[in-house]
């Protein structure tokens, strides 16, 4: 087997040119909201062209989601090589997708896809522009299952929703992995990193990682008994601007290997809730089997 021929000189120069997009928007829409930012500045930060822009993306929520386009465009390539061997269909989507989760092995992919979820949850046209994504992902998907695996008969639905199913499963993993990654502290009710930082008197990169409640006392120099305190002086502290999120996840990137954990369980839970059924509420609570 012969290696793989070098990438030419303006091959790495267009790779660069991209991710300079990728993190300069990124950087700027969590600073200074999406809407905040026009194109033009966004390219003047750059020092590109608009023209060079629309080589590579189609708008500005095109280049705001493209941490995780570029996760489900390399989950398609992963679908046309991934060994069959039997399995369930959702099961080979997964590794399919795991193996895809490997490829994004640059180690600020995972902080450029928690600011660009954080964007898309309070920027209405990223969600248009994600859902639009998502079924052009699920055509493909199912194009390549029916050329590999003959999946398409006409009528058939489980192709289409064994995909929708790993899709949902890959959403609930995110957001777990997302929820710890923001730096939640559980029962000390603190909101955020930055706020246990100012309550404790230390920088942001001594608690970045702190998720449990007996770390937050620890690096707050109180008992677990004074953990309340701490956060009810944390509820009266001033909200964190937006970019403390994008300060926090560079002090403390998070993980893509818990990433990987969290679709996994995600993706063994399935059969669990398609089995889920509902009873007769008692005592105000719903009943479930």
């Amino acid at each position: 087997m012969t290696a793989a021929p070098p990438s030419s000189l303006r091959e790495r120069k267009k790779r660069r040119t991209r991710q300079a997009l990728i993190d300069t928007a990124l950087e700027l829409f969590t600073r200074r909201g999406f809407g905040g930012v026009t194109l033009d500045e966004l390219c003047e930060e750059v020092e590109v062209s608009k023209r060079t822009f629309f080589r590579t993306f189609t708008s500005k929520e095109d280049v705001a989601m493209a941490p995780d386009q570029d996760l489900w465009r390399a989950f398609l390539e992963e679908l046309e090589t991934v060994d069959p061997g039997g399995r369930p269909l959702v099961e080979l989507g997964r590794d399919a997708l795991l193996a895809a989760l490997e490829r994004m092995d640059d180690e600020g992919w995972t902080r450029r896809l928690l600011l660009s979820r954080r964007l898309a949850e309070r920027t209405p046209s990223m969600g248009a522009h994600g859902l639009q994504f998502c079924e052009a992902t699920t055509q493909e998907a199912l194009e390549i299952l029916d050329r590999r695996f003959g999946l398409g008969a006409p009528g058939d639905l489980r192709p289409r929703l064994a995909v929708d199913m790993l899709i949902a499963a890959f959403r609930g993993a995110v957001a777990g992995w997302a929820a710890q990654a923001d730096g939640a502290v559980g029962e000390a009710g603190v909101a955020g990193v930055a706020d246990v930082a100012r309550v404790a008197g230390v920088g942001v990169a001594d608690v970045a990682g702190v998720a449990a409640v007996a770390d937050v006392a620890g690096v707050a120099g109180v008992g677990l008994a004074g953990v309340a305190d701490v956060a009810g002086v944390a509820d009266r502290v001033e909200p964190p601007p937006r970019q403390d999120l994008a300060v926090r996840l560079r002090v403390q990137p998070p993980s893509r290997q818990d990433l990987a954990v969290r679709l996994r369980a995600a993706v063994a839970a399935l059969p669990g809730s398609l089995a889920l059924t509902t009873g007769p509420a008692a005592d105000g609570e719903p009943a479930v089997s």
